[in-house]
């Protein structure tokens, strides 16, 4: 059973090992399972449910310390600062399904896929592809978010603060110890207070849909084989620690409310522009089959979902002209070329190698992380 399945069991109740966001319950200074990951791992069982509707997108900064929540003491969840890379996990201990997910990234021709089953754990990984490279996942958001790991055009190393902020991740940059909210992609407080990071394309979907457009890339593999800010270490990387947290009601480590609109943990891609932000359900999107054409404020967008639930958001306007898209089974279709979904590629016809632009700069995620950094959103196929 993977692990993806493992975690739609469970029902309302959750437990979070320690690792990830959360340790010992989001006790302040407490550290998760040592080097060996074979301590016993803490729980904490929830249910139920609360509504509010959103909070401060643009926050005054610095944010003040009563902002921030303590999850886990400073690198106790440790950051990767030395990922290694293979073909694939044949040759580990965890197994790595075709339905598992993966953050995927691309650097001219070549691909990378990052692992939520090492991400769960890591949260963050340091990396050289295409430039310094910051991959980033929250767990209790399920949100990833990639950029430039450079700060005032100075590379540098970030980390897992263990603090959080709106339960999303916060981390810290090893040059100027600044706190970063992760979905932000800005510094929230410390010398770099509002600095912004050069956010980089990436998307979430599953192993089998990143090989099958990416034949040649490379995944990373999970410690002790990627170093990390503590060196060796190893978790059971077939084991996820948020076991039935994304079909629970219960958002971070407790105390915080959700646009009641959809379920907080609801599947969505957000698109934001100067003057609207909409968020694209994945259940209104396959109820749509699988295509959706719309336009956000004055951006026309296609956003589509493949057989897999992974959720992508593309600009539909292609050398001057906005194209209408359909769906014909596992690809797209638009001004007379078909479109892979994953990739945004046309495979031919007469736009045959253009790629589409992301319309969106940040994954999907929970409902209630999306609401709660763009509290004016919309939710399209309501109102």
């Amino acid at each position: 059973m993977n692990r993806r399945r493992f975690l739609g069991i469970v029902g309302t109740g959750f437990t979070v090992g320690a690792a990830g966001c959360l340790s010992d319950g989001g006790s302040p200074g407490t550290t998760p399972a040592g080097p060996t990951g074979t301590d016993p791992a803490p729980t904490v069982t929830v249910e139920g449910d609360s509504t509010r509707v959103g909070s401060l997108a643009d926050p005054d900064l610095p944010l003040s310390d009563s902002d921030l929540r303590r999850g886990a003491a400073k690198d106790a969840i440790p950051a990767i600062t030395d990922p290694v890379f293979g073909p694939d996990w044949s040759e580990e201990s965890a197994d790595l399904a075709d339905d598992e997910r993966v953050i995927g990234v691309t650097a001219g021709d070549a691909a990378r896929a990052y692992p939520l089953a090492v991400l769960n754990w890591h949260e963050v990984v340091n990396d050289n592809f295409g430039g310094p490279l910051l991959v980033t996942f929250c767990p209790l958001c399920g949100s990833g978010v990639t950029a430039e790991r450079r700060v005032d055009g100075q590379e540098t190393v970030f980390g897992v603060s263990g603090l959080l902020w709106m339960s999303d991740l916060v981390m810290y940059d090893a040059l100027t110890e600044s706190l970063w909210s992760q979905v932000l992609g800005k510094a929230v407080k410390g010398p770099k207070t509002g600095t912004a990071l050069a956010l980089r394309p990436s998307t979430i979907t599953t192993w089998g849909e990143w090989r099958g457009e990416h034949p040649e890339t490379e995944v990373l593999l999970p410690p002790p084989k990627s170093a990390t800010v503590k060196g060796e270490v190893s978790r059971d990387y077939d084991r996820d620690p948020y076991v039935g947290y994304d079909s629970s009601r219960r958002i971070g480590i407790g105390g915080d409310t959700a646009d009641g609109r959809l379920h907080p943990k609801a599947s969505v891609i957000g698109v934001a522009t100067d003057e609207a932000a909409r968020a694209y359900p994945l259940e209104t999107v396959q109820d749509r089959g699988g295509v959706v054409n719309d336009t956000v404020g004055d951006l026309p967008v296609v956003v589509a979902a493949t057989a897999d639930g992974s959720l992508v958001a593309y600009e539909r306007t292609v050398d001057g002209t906005t194209l209408t898209f359909a769906r014909d089974g596992d690809v797209l279709t638009a001004g007379g070329s078909r479109w892979r979904i994953v990739s945004g590629r046309a495979q031919d016809g007469p736009h045959e190698g253009t790629t589409l632009t992301r319309a969106n700069d940040r994954s999907p995620m929970f409902w209630f992380a999306w609401a709660d950094f763009y509290p004016g959103t919309e939710i399209f196929g309501q109102g």
